[in-house]
């Protein structure tokens, strides 16, 4: 099965960068799984929960936009031209900091924000956006 990225790709589109989100964004469930797990499997539903949530979200950046996409059944995305983005904001607390994950913000004209949480090592994924941002300003001019 194809994923969700790959499918939404568009003549002369081609990924630019990769987003995961963190394992330690879903630590809450990880933790809470191994402490119920005696009670009757209670546990290994609440890992099922954690494992789909990092199966099915799927983040990119293409020369073109961004492009996130969450959930398995129910789903919700996010597409946004990478020149109608205005900004890009990171959100990390003290454990986000000391595990490298965060939220981003971005900010775009028509939409206000589109916020992508739990994201493994955000700065990265800023720097690519950035990156991919200038190469479409110099590609128009």
């Amino acid at each position: 099965m194809a994923s969700y990225i790959e499918g939404a790709l568009i003549k002369d589109e081609r990924v630019m960068y990769i987003g995961h989100i963190s394992l330690w964004s879903l630590s809450h469930l990880l933790f809470l799984g191994l402490l119920t797990l005696p009670l009757f499997g209670l546990g290994l539903v609440l890992w099922l929960m954690a494992y789909i949530q990092y199966k099915t979200t799927e983040l990119a950046i293409t020369n073109k936009r961004v492009i996130a996409k969450f959930g398995f059944i129910s789903r919700k995305t996010i597409e946004l031209n990478i020149a109608r983005v205005e900004s890009i904001q990171v959100n990390q607390g003290v454990a986000g900091r000391i595990f490298n994950f965060g939220t981003l913000v971005i900010s775009g004209a028509g939409n206000p924000q589109a916020p992508i949480p739990g994201i493994s090592d955000p700065m990265s994924f800023r720097r690519a956006f950035m990156e991919a941002q200038d190469s479409a300003a110099d590609a128009k001019a």
